[in-house]
Order: C-alpha cells, then sequence, then structure tokens
C-alpha cells in the first residue's frame, strides 16, 4: 500500500526575498494557513533536527534501526548532497524503519512518526510547524544548511527545539547547536570514536554544550526518555513541577557556595527549564532528591552553574544595529579626539568573544576609513571563565562565514583548516577578564558600553542595581549599547534615547553615590525607587538659578519658563499664572498638562519641534483663554545653547499682544461679515486641534516602537518597505565599500612589502650561509640570483645578474649545459648529473624547474654540490672489489660469503663449476634453500648456527653428505666471521675442499 505523502501548506511568495539565512528565518512568509487544531498539534509535537555530513548515512541506519515506529516525533536530516545529486537517502533509510520518509517539498506540514530528508542544492527553515525550502546561501563557496536549520528550530521551538549533530568534517552545526542552547534546548552529539569522520562531533563537543554524547544505536532510547519527560512536564501545573521558592533557593544557595555567584535574581522561567534537563539526564523524579544530589556532588553543581549561563553570541548579531554603531556612534566618539587620547569601551557579557571582535572590526574599518589611528582599549568581560579562554584564543569555526561578509573575513582572519582566527591587530584591541557585573568593580571613564542579550535574563530587581553601575562606568556623553529586546526600562533619568529600534543610549546627567546607591567601594546596592531622582542637566550648580535670572533680565522682559527634555518646568520667570495653571491630580510640572485651553496644541508642536530640529519655533496670534474671555499671545520655544550646562534645555516665552476692548452683549448675533470670521475662527480651532491630535498620534507611535510585544507584527507588515529600503542601503553601501577595499587593498600591500622585505633577508642570509653553489635563472635563462659559492665554479660577478646563462663561460666540463637547461624548462622533469670541472674535482649538478608559490614555473634552480671526496671514494671501493674479486675467482676451492641471516651475498667461480649452480640460482638464497635444499645438512646447521657464532671461526671441520647431482662428498669446511668496520651486521666466509677421494 502507497504512503500518503505529509499534507503541504500553500504561501504567497515574496518577489524580493532575502539572500542571507538569518533574514529568512526571521521573515515569515505572508500566508501560512494553518488551523487552531493544526496549531495544537505543532506545539505539543517533538522535532528534532539532526545534522550530519561525511558518514552521515551509516549513522542515520544505525540511529533509525534502534529508533521505534510509532515514537511520535518527527525527524528532519539535514545532510550535505552536491547540487546536481539526485539523492537515494530516502530508499535507503526506508530499509531500516517503518515511519514514512519523504525528501521535503517547499510548504510540507511536519507530522508525526515521519522523517523529512533535506533535498539536493536547497536550504530548509521551520515556520510554524511548516518546512520551508530557500535558495542555498554560499559563503566563500561553503554552504551552512545544518546551522540555517538549527537557528530556525530555536527560533520556532524555543525549549522544546531537539538537535543531534552525526558524523561529518569541519565544523557544521557547531553554531546551530549554540542557538538551541540558548533557547533551552537539548544537545545529543555523536561520540567521536563511533564516528566515521569526527570534525563536527569534536567541534560540538568542544563548545561545551551537548547535553549528551552517545553513540548512534544508543541515543533512542535517551531522546525518548527525555520526550517522555518534557511532555509531562509540560502538562503539570507550575507548583506541581516545582515547589517553589523553597526548593530553588535552596538550589541557589548550593550554587552560590559551590561557585560564589547568586543567580536568584535572575529570570525563574529559565532556571526552571535548565534545572529540569538536569533532572532527566540523572533520571531524577523529585526536586528535593536532585538537591540532596547537587549538595553532594560538587561537579554537578559546576556543571549547573554552566547550564545556567547564556553561552551564545555570534558575529554581528542583528546585523543593522552594528552598522548603526558604526554610523552613528563611532563617528561621535573619534570626533575631535587627540590620537593620543584612548577609546575606552566595555563589552558585558562577552561570552566566547564575537561581539568584542565585532567592535573592535567596527572601530579599525572607521579609522582605516579615515586614515587616523587612535588606541582603541576594548574590555571583554564574561562570569565564564571557560567561555573567556576559548575567547581569547580567538580561533572560530568556518561556519561564522554566514555571519560575516568575506571582506571581514579576508581583511581580519587567517584561515586555518575548518577555523578562522582573528588576526593580531584586532586581538591586541580587547582585553578578555572573568568578572561578575554585580558583584566586582566596574570599569570607568567609558565611550561606550555594550550589553546585549544579558539584561533580558535579569529580573526588575537584578536590573535597577544594574544600570546606575552602567551610568556610573560611562563619560559623560558615553553611549550605551543594549539588546534588540532590551530597553534602560525605570531608568530613563540615566539615559537619553540616540536610537529606538536598535536600543542606542547616550548618558546624561551627573551620578551621585548616595543618590544612585553606589558608594565609592564600587559595589552596587538596590536604591530606592520610591523616591524621585533629581537628575539635572549637565553643568547644573546650585548658583544656575541666579545666573539664568540674570540673563532673563537682560534679554528678555516677557513671563517665560525653563523647561528640560521632558518639557517639565525647572524654572519660572514672571507672572506665568496667566498661562500655565497647575492640572488636578498629584502634582506635576509638565508644561504640557499646565497649559491652558487654546494654548497647548500650538505649545504642544512648537516643543516637539524645537526639541526635534535645534531651533527657535515661533507662533503668532495665538488665542488663549484666560477667565472666560480669550486673549492673543505671541509664543516662542527657544534651544538655549550648545553649551554643556544648556543643551538640553529650552525656554518658553509668552508675548501677550494687546487688543481693543469690546462690550460683551447678551444676545450673541453676528452679521453676515462677521459669521464669517466666525467660522474661519472655528476652522482655525479646528485646525489647531487636528495638530494637537497629529503630535499626540506620533508621540505614541513613539512610544509604542518600544514596546516589543508589537515587534513580530511590525517587521511582518513592513517586510516589503524594508526589502525597499534595504536595496537603497546597499547602493549606498556598495559606493562605500569601493572605499573600504582601497584602504585594505593598500594595507595588504603594506603587510605583503614587510613580508617580502623579511623573506628577502631571510634569503640572502641563507645563501651566503650554505656551501652549495646555487644559480637562480628566470624564463629566459637570465641570472636572477646566485649564491657566493657559484661565483667562482662559474666566474660570476655582481654585474653578471641579468645576462643570459649561455653568455658566460665555466669552469665546468659541462657542454651540455645550456640544452640540458631548456629541456627541463620545456619538459618539467629535473635533471641530475654528475660532472668534473677544469681542476679535476666532481661536482653533482641537479636542475630543476622554479615553482613560485601559485605552483607556476617562474624560471630554472641550478645546484652544484661538491662530491669530489665521494667520487674518489667510490673509485677506491671500485678498485678494491674488483683486487678482492680477482683474489677470490683465482682461489681453485669453493668460497661462499653469507650474510647475518645465513643468505648467500656471492660466490666464487670455482664454487658455481664443483656444484654446477649458477649465480641468479644463489645469491640472495638462504643456504639451506640451495639446489633443492641440498645444502640443508645438519652437521652444518650445527656449525652454522651454533659454533660459529661462540668462536667467530673453525678450520678443517669434516663434513660427508649425498648430493643428488654429485654424489656422495666428503668435505672440509672452514669459516670465519668478518665484521667491517663500516657496516653493523657481520658476513661470514665459508672455503669448502673436497677430500672424497683421500
Amino acid at each position: 500500500m502507497a504512503k500518503k505523502p505529509a499534507k503541504r501548506i500553500s504561501r504567497k511568495t515574496n518577489p524580493q526575498k532575502k539572500s542571507r539565512h538569518e533574514e529568512a528565518v526571521k521573515s515569515e512568509p505572508a500566508d501560512l494557513t494553518v488551523t487552531k487544531e493544526q496549531k495544537s498539534e505543532v506545539a505539543d509535537l517533538p522535532i528534532v533536527g539532526i545534522g550530519a555530513s561525511a558518514g552521515g548515512l551509516e549513522a542515520f541506519e544505525r540511529f533509525f534501526s534502534k529508533m521505534p515506529d510509532d515514537c511520535g516525533i518527527a525527524f528532519v536530516l539535514v545532510s550535505h548532497f552536491a547540487p546536481s545529486y539526485k539523492s537515494l537517502m530516502p530508499d535507503l533509510l526506508k530499509k531500516y524503519t517503518k515511519m514514512d520518509v519523504y525528501q521535503v517539498e517547499d510548504g510540507m506540514e511536519v507530522k508525526p512518526n515521519t522523517i523529512y530528508i533535506i533535498p539536493p542544492n536547497k536550504d530548509i527553515i521551520l515556520q510554524k510547524g511548516i518546512l520551508l525550502l530557500m535558495e542555498p546561501f554560499m559563503s566563500r563557496g561553503i554552504r551552512h544548511p545544518i546551522d540555517a536549520f538549527f537557528r530556525s528550530l530555536a527560533e520556532n521551538q524555543n525549549e522544546k527545539a531537539i538537535c543531534i549533530v552525526l558524523s561529518g568534517t569541519g565544523t557544521e552545526g557547531t553554531l546551530g547547536l549554540q542557538a538551541v542552547k540558548a533557547e533551552g534546548g537539548f544537545v545529543i552529539v555523536q561520540s567521536p570514536e563511533s564516528a566515521v569522520y569526527d570534525g563536527m562531533p569534536r567541534s560540538a563537543i568542544a563548545t561545551g554544550l551537548a547535553d549528551l554524547i552517545l553513540s548512534p544505536e544508543k541515543m533512542p532510547d535517551e531522546l525518548l526518555k527525555y520526550v517522555g519527560r518534557s511532555l509531562k512536564i509540560a502538562r503539570k501545573r507550575p507548583e506541581e513541577a516545582f515547589v517553589l521558592p523553597e526548593n530553588i533557593n535552596k538550589i541557589f544557595a548550593v550554587i552560590r557556595e559551590k561557585t560564589g555567584n547568586d543567580f536568584s535574581d535572575y529570570k525563574q522561567s529559565t532556571i526552571k527549564r535548565r534545572i529540569e534537563k538536569r533532572m532527566f539526564i540523572h533520571n531524577i523524579e523529585r526536586i528535593q532528591d536532585y538537591i540532596r544530589f547537587l549538595q553532594q556532588n560538587p561537579d554537578e553543581a559546576r556543571t549547573l552553574f554552566k547550564e545556567f549561563l547564556i553561552v551564545v553570541t555570534k558575529f554581528f548579531r542583528d546585523h543593522e544595529s552594528f552598522e548603526t554603531l558604526k554610523e552613528k556612534v563611532i563617528p561621535e566618539l573619534l570626533k575631535d579626539r587627540l590620537s593620543n587620547q584612548p577609546v575606552r569601551v566595555w563589552v558585558v557579557g562577552c561570552s566566547t568573544g564575537e561581539e568584542a571582535h565585532s567592535i573592535a572590526m567596527l572601530f579599525r574599518e572607521y579609522m582605516d576609513e579615515s586614515l587616523k589611528n587612535y588606541n582603541v582599549q576594548i574590555f571583554a568581560t564574561d562570569i565564564d571563565s571557560d567561555s573567556i579562554e576559548k575567547a581569547r584564543l580567538g580561533v572560530f569555526p568556518d561556519s561564522i562565514a554566514n555571519d560575516v561578509s568575506q571582506e571581514r573575513l579576508k581583511r581580519f582572519f587567517i584561515k586555518e583548516k575548518n577555523t578562522y582566527k582573528i588576526k593580531k591587530e584586532i586581538r591586541e584591541m580587547i582585553v578578555f577578564s572573568v568578572q561578575n557585573v554585580i558583584k566586582d568593580p566596574p570599569f570607568s571613564k567609558l565611550d561606550l558600553l555594550s550589553c546585549r542579550n544579558l539584561l533580558i535574563y535579569m529580573n526588575p530587581r537584578l536590573q535597577r542595581k544594574v544600570f546606575p553601575i552602567f551610568h556610573y562606568a560611562l563619560n559623560r556623553d558615553g553611549f550605551l549599547f543594549l539588546g534588540n529586546s532590551e530597553t534602560v526600562g525605570e531608568s530613563v533619568d540615566l539615559f537619553s534615547i540616540v536610537d529606538r529600534k536598535w536600543k542606542i543610549y547616550k548618558r546624561k546627567g551627573e551620578v551621585s553615590a548616595p543618590h544612585r546607591g553606589f558608594d565609592l567601594s564600587m559595589q552596587p546596592t538596590e536604591y530606592d525607587l520610591r523616591q524621585p531622582l533629581r537628575i539635572e542637566p549637565k553643568g547644573y550648580t546650585e548658583k544656575m538659578p541666579e545666573l539664568i535670572e540674570k540673563m532673563l533680565l537682560d534679554l528678555y522682559a516677557p513671563p517665560c519658563v525653563i523647561i528640560n527634555e521632558r518639557a517639565e518646568i525647572r524654572y519660572f520667570h514672571g507672572r506665568t499664572g496667566k498661562y500655565l495653571e497647575p492640572a488636578p491630580g498629584e502634582a506635576k510640572f509638565n508644561i504640557l498638562d499646565m497649559a491652558k485651553e487654546g494654548l497647548k496644541p500650538k505649545l504642544h508642536k512648537a516643543v516637539f519641534d524645537a526639541q526635534k530640529q535645534k531651533k527657535d519655533i515661533f507662533y503668532k496670534g495665538i488665542q488663549v483663554k484666560i477667565d472666560g474671555d480669550y486673549q492673543i499671545i505671541n509664543l516662542t520655544v527657544k534651544p538655549l545653547g550648545e553649551s554643556d550646562s544648556l543643551r538640553e534645555w529650552m525656554i518658553v516665552i509668552f508675548e501677550e499682544v494687546p487688543t481693543p476692548a469690546t462690550k460683551q452683549k447678551e444676545k450673541v448675533s453676528y452679521k453676515p461679515g462677521e459669521a464669517t470670521k466666525r467660522i474661519a475662527e472655528l476652522e482655525r480651532e479646528l485646525k489647531d486641534k487636528k495638530e494637537s491630535l497629529q503630535i499626540t498620534i506620533e508621540e505614541l507611535e513613539t512610544s509604542n516602537e518600544e514596546l516589543k510585544s508589537t515587534n513580530e507584527e511590525l517587521q511582518s507588515s513592513n517586510e516589503e518597505l524594508q526589502s525597499t529600503n534595504e536595496e537603497l542601503e546597499t547602493s549606498r553601501e556598495e559606493l562605500q565599500s569601493l572605499n573600504e577595499e582601497l584602504s585594505t587593498v593598500n594595507s595588504e600591500l603594506q603587510d605583503k612589502i614587510q613580508e617580502l622585505s623579511q623573506a628577502n633577508n631571510d634569503m640572502n642570509n641563507l645563501l651566503a650561509s650554505i656551501d652549495i653553489a646555487t644559480v637562480f635563472l628566470d624564463n629566459d635563462l637570465r641570472i636572477k640570483k646566485f649564491t657566493p659559492a657559484a661565483a667562482e665554479l662559474i666566474n660570476l660577478i655582481q654585474s653578471d645578474i641579468g645576462r643570459p646563462i649561455s653568455n658566460i663561460s665555466t669552469n665546468l666540463v659541462y657542454y651540455d649545459l645550456v640544452n640540458d637547461i631548456k629541456d627541463v624548462q620545456h619538459t618539467l622533469i629535473p635533471n641530475e648529473k654528475e660532472v668534473q670541472d677544469k681542476k679535476d674535482s666532481w661536482y653533482l649538478t641537479r636542475i630543476l624547474p622554479y615553482r613560485t608559490v601559485e605552483n607556476v614555473i617562474d624560471g630554472v634552480i641550478l645546484t652544484f654540490v661538491d662530491i669530489t671526496e665521494l667520487t674518489k671514494l667510490k673509485i677506491a671501493e671500485k678498485s678494491a672489489r674488483v683486487y678482492a674479486e680477482g683474489i677470490v675467482n683465482t682461489v681453485r676451492e669453493p668460497l661462499i660469503i653469507l650474510n647475518a641471516d645465513l643468505r648467500v651475498v656471492t660466490a666464487n667461480r670455482s664454487f658455481y663449476q664443483t656444484f654446477q649452480v649458477s649465480p641468479e640460482e644463489t645469491e640472495d638464497k638462504l643456504i639451506y634453500d640451495l639446489g633443492n635444499r641440498q645444502w640443508d645438512i645438519g652437521a652444518l646447521r650445527e656449525l652454522l648456527e651454533k659454533i660459529l657464532p661462540e668462536s667467530n671461526t673453525f678450520e678443517n671441520f669434516e663434513v660427508e653428505h649425498y648430493f643428488p647431482i654429485l654424489g656422495h662428498r666428503k668435505m672440509l669446511l672452514n669459516a670465519r666471521r668478518i665484521t667491517q668496520e663500516d657496516r653493523g651486521n657481520p658476513m661470514i666466509l665459508l672455503a669448502i675442499e673436497e677430500i672424497t677421494e683421500r
């Protein structure tokens, strides 16, 4: 019976698809038709992502052969296939499981007891229980489909995400499993010894985030236990799963005792998920039992501490936020800064260092673009010592190519097999250290403080401790850089907004230790939020009112008030009661709340425009209702200046316009002209109301941008506008990148010049130190360089550089030298000859092609090694050998020479004639195997193996033996062990004298 294919869900396609996986995962399809029942099923359905590469098929087979067919789990298999390869994996896996196996089609709905396999030349992501196919993203020619799917799995499944990393080369899956772990998901990795290729498993294990490390056949049992326990816990009421807060506080106490770190102010939901996972791994049901286990096992306490930490980050996280940092913040920090004045940056919760390195790269890029150099000091801290150690190494998996542009990879990294290593110029800008931001003293006099995606794990009480520390640490006008999901919360009096979308703030006001609850010992404590915080503008002093009074008397006579950036009145001058009055309820000094009827709309707009445009705003002829009548006034809102003491202040001036007195009539009647005038007044009032309403709407929209709850829907509805905006920004970035490339090329050329200079120095010293005559020729056989030893041999002087070798008269008796050089140049086959010079010296001449680093032939190398002494020794040895052989062959008795293994080295002519054998049948043969084993004589064995090793010689040893060809023979044997000084193994000389006839 044929299997029914999994249901496909139709979706509207976006013609302007984003190219990167991250953007693809974040952007939702325009329409996913999913019913409420389907949503409920997806919410409870465990979805397991499995990544593998080389050797993955075997691991898949071992895994699914042990996985029950009714497990209730959906599996998504992501492997590496060639783009044009037709995958046979669905058919192969069907032999090992009865579950439905499909190759994924776009929009396919995920169902339980089903296996989904990625198709070739596609990337796959998960959204709301739907599998979507994306065009593959290539980074430096490398795809990372496993990381892309794991990240989408983490974003959609959160703490229910489960990923498995199996056999494969490289580092694929490492960054993806970090995303799963950050959401509280479950990670299983194949044990390296059970993998065909252990590159991916070892890279995953090195992160320290793997919950279990098992062979594939052992994974199904543990996976089913985890899924069953997770569903059981999810269906319990919170009080059934944990008795709070007593049990959690006991665990915090143990962690605090063992590690010195307190997690009591971290968000309970995150903490609970980590504890549940550790209980599952140790197969502990009751939390009281786990507390006891924790107390008795210090290693488990340290492991749980590591679980509480969110060890996840990546380069340029929320890429646009870093571009905003580069465009808005870094130019402001470096403007008018002296080259010897350091720029101090603190990266809080740096994890393994990606964010700190990202910021360092931004500063380096800006300095290269501006052709200026500054002393940038980046202090990167984290509570996890293991993460700090990894950050100090500066070595990252090659899958960071998904997050770092090719230009930055080339500019700031060194490729090493399956990793990228940060270059020294970036690494030296950063100091990594272990620090607890709550307990330990903070850094001070900072220009930029980055704390991204750390505050989201802290409760409001802990956040109220942290922000005064940040405020204290920053310089005046220093910047605070938060994560996309974070705000300053209740600390709005400490920081002003620079960029609402990407959460960049600017420090404002002065800090006072008594008001902030932060003493000189740098130990932050919680301050009382019920007491109003007095944040004065920069440069505020007790004599400021007197200075302002004098300035106002000199410049202005009309009534006016001084307000701050939040429209709060800080100073009154003159009789302003005609235009302002306290609003009912709690006492407030907001000028917009105190404005009388008719004044508020224009005043609201004037304050808003003056603050935004940084210029004077003037309105003429405003009708204000005073004591039941209308008074015409002129309104001016004026920023006080650009100095530090007045930058955030504005003055609001009320100028009364005299009007002719009018008699009040009991009955109002209008003449035709007066009616028109009255209509115009009403229209003007209506216009003012509309403007006031418009301003209110704008302010409401601005405030709503800070609420994270609207983020997802807002991004979805504005997708098309964002795509258009990105295209415009891309055009601008292309122009900017041209300048960056020119700066990069210039920097690279300088590095190359330094390397070339060093290499040239090394080469000159090497050539001068060796005693081998060497000559380098170019492709035209012209001399490029030569060693001092070559100068005498080939009659070379320094001015011969550039001359053809054929024009040089050498001292060698080598008439075919030029022809041999040309042959090597043509065939690329090295040539080697022994030649003699005119002084009867001998040289080993080698001619080899000259290969560059790029494997390009760029000339020829000649080397001449003096072998005169060696040649003389060879000649002498040959003469001695001929002499010895002549003597041996002259002896009438048979002689044979054996080596230490009793194999025949050689024999004389008499031996071959006497025993009727040839040299081919004799030499290198075991003596016992000669002539159909006719020499396998017991007496001879005893002679050679026992007597001779002990005495080194024997004489006239009589042996009788029957030889198949010769018949019965009687012989006297004489033997001697011969030890040569230049050879380690001894030789045996055996002389045979026949005495049969005696």
